[in-house]
């Protein structure tokens, strides 16, 4: 594990080589799965059918689709708000207000894609766009990386993310300097976290969806199924979007090239990879088999939605009787950790809710390749280096109350298992 200069504070994901690497392998594998999706074997890990050439990657029209999106999102987030939150207390004791419209962002953009495909946008053919809008999103994050990076070179120590000052500019671009950087009153990483890339998401399936009715007269199954369990995944991580405030990605990491691209262009282009997939290789599926995708489906909502509404009821309000008659531990810091509800099953009972999604995600793609299950293994990689990095930041925040709440709850996230 690598080590800043001064410090004995590990640096995470391999130092400035890892992160190095990293901003190389991640836009390499989304665009080898944007290929490889649409081709005859889709095979995950045989080579793509071709390699894109800068006539297919740059589109000036494509570009400006793009930016357009960005800035429609953009002009909903600056709406009135039906609420404003207060995130986490900051280094000088302050705390930054937030806009709760994210919900409303999704249903103003549906409203609005609506009246456009009525009054004839070809929303069938965005499918064909993918690729070059991939391209604008990855150069829109490395862009937009670099200038907040040379924005953090100007703000106070206190104002920089824990692990974003390590003095190496590589591994400091990737993680990202600044933990809250904004203009005014826009938040930049609150916006990107659950807005365009998000939207996007559920936009793109649809219009995948839309170009398979075209091509075979009705959508399949298959991908109503997809494209169902997804946006209840979406509109229930905007709904719920005040809870983002106490997550790892707005309370300890910066905003640099990781979070840029992965909520820009990573969670668009590769979230989407199941119904990619369905409308180059169509999948028979009958009722039997849906209603059993359907109940694991509503297994791990059930499991991911409990468990956060216990946390976020009880971080709010530990009095609401709701969650009163938990059993904690108390810690130095003056907050109680919960150790039974969900949170006394496994560690990260949200985890296990959301890897059952995932695989619900990819069994309407069936059993004959591996590139539709590509999410829920590396949402599986994802969530387990997640939580290793939950586990070290409340070991230094709770010290001997988390040793023992990990005596009490062993399981990180499968009960028995892990």
């Amino acid at each position: 594990m690598a080590y800043p200069r001064g410090s004995r504070a590990p640096l995470e994901f391999g130092g400035p080589l890892g992160a190095a690497a990293l901003m190389v392998l991640l836009p390499a594998t989304m665009f080898h799965l944007l290929l490889v999706a649409r081709s005859g074997p889709a095979r995950l890990l045989g080579p793509p059918p071709y390699l894109p050439g800068p006539d297919v990657l740059w589109s000036p029209r494509v570009l400006l689709l793009w930016l357009a999106w960005l800035g429609l999102q953009a002009a909903l987030y600056l709406l009135p708000a039906r609420k404003v939150a207060e995130g986490l207390e900051l280094k000088d004791k302050s705390r930054l207000r937030y806009p709760i419209n994210g919900f409303q962002a999704l249903v103003l953009t549906a409203l609005l894609v609506g009246l456009a495909v009525s009054a004839g946008l070809p929303l069938g053919a965005l499918p064909e766009m993918l690729v070059p809008l991939a391209f604008a999103a990855t150069l829109t994050a490395f862009i937009f990386s670099f200038l907040l990076y040379l924005k953090a070179l100007g703000v106070p120590p206190s104002a920089l993310a824990p692990g974003g000052t390590s003095g190496n500019p590589i591994y400091d671009f990737f993680l990202g300097r600044e933990l809250n950087p904004r203009i005014c009153s826009f938040d930049f990483k609150y916006f990107c976290e659950l807005r365009p890339g998000l939207i996007g998401w559920v936009l793109i399936n649809l219009a995948l969806l839309m170009q398979e009715a075209e091509l075979r007269g009705s959508p399949s199954l298959a991908m109503w199924l997809v494209n169902g369990f997804q946006l209840l995944y979406v509109g229930d991580a905007l709904w719920h979007e005040e809870a983002v405030l106490t997550t790892m990605d707005i309370t300890h990491d910066g905003f640099g090239f990781m979070l840029a691209f992965g909520d820009l262009a990573w969670v668009p282009f590769t979230y989407s990879l199941q119904a990619q997939f369905l409308l180059h290789h169509p999948q028979p599926l009958g009722l039997p088999m849906a209603s059993a995708i359907c109940l694991i489906n509503a297994l791990g909502y059930y499991i991911f939605r409990r468990a956060n509404s216990q946390k976020n009821t009880f971080r709010k309000n530990p009095s609401d009787p709701r969650v009163a008659g938990l059993e904690t531990i108390p810690t130095a810091t003056g907050r109680q950790l919960l150790v039974s509800g969900w949170w006394g099953m496994v560690r990260h009972p949200n985890y296990l809710g959301d890897l059952i999604m995932a695989l619900a995600w990819s069994l309407p793609c069936g059993v004959s390749h591996l590139l539709p299950y590509f999410y829920f293994l590396y949402f599986t990689a994802l969530l387990v280096h997640r939580e290793a990095r939950d586990e070290q930041q409340c070991l230094q925040k709770y010290g001997l109350a988390w040793q023992e709440y990990c005596r009490r709850v062993p399981y990180r996230i499968l009960p028995y298992v892990y």
